[in-house]
């Protein structure tokens, strides 16, 4: 089991993501849970519904969770980049990221399926990671980072999304 973070493993900006994964749990559980939960989620939301925003200039659905996958294959790339050496990694603007392509003009499907296998791949890395793998860590948009803090901040940003679903477009 990968044990919670400390306040200083990762940028302050990110204690709202790792915060959110509960005291005790198993993190790659919580993971692997919400691979099938949110898959499901999304997989059975209609073309309509997947288009919907929840207020002029918000993302749609479809956005939404084109912006998790990014964020997602981001994370990832980071913990796999600073587990096998420590160096600096730019940041990227998530408003940029999800305006250079057209998440809209894609099925909600093929965008659930693309979220099950990035998750799947993810998985697989974080799982991979050896415990001094876990222990490394790099800068990432200027604040340092360890490996072990991006798997938790991977589950909380899900996490902080789905809450935002369920309060604002559900």
């Amino acid at each position: 089991m990968i044990n919670k973070p400390k306040f200083d493993d990762y940028a302050p900006y990110a204690a709202g993501y790792v915060n959110l994964v509960p005291d005790g749990a198993d993190v790659l559980q919580v993971l692997a849970d919400n691979q099938v939960s949110t898959y499901k989620l999304f997989h059975g939301l209609t073309e309509e519904q997947a288009m919907h925003a929840y207020a002029e200039g918000k993302w749609t659905l479809k956005e939404v969770l084109g912006h998790m996958i990014d964020t997602e294959r981001v994370f990832s790339f980071r913990a796999f980049v600073f587990s096998r050496e420590d160096i600096s990694l730019p940041g990227f603007d998530q408003d940029t990221y999800v305006n250079s392509t057209d998440f809209n003009s894609r099925s909600i499907q093929s965008l659930a399926d693309e979220f099950k296998a990035v998750r799947e791949a993810t998985l697989f890395l974080y799982r991979s990671f050896s415990p001094g793998q876990l222990a490394c860590s790099g800068v990432a948009s200027g604040a340092l980072v360890k490996v072990a803090a991006l798997v938790y901040i991977t589950a909380g940003h899900e996490l902080y999304h789905l809450n935002i679903i369920k309060e604002r477009y559900l």
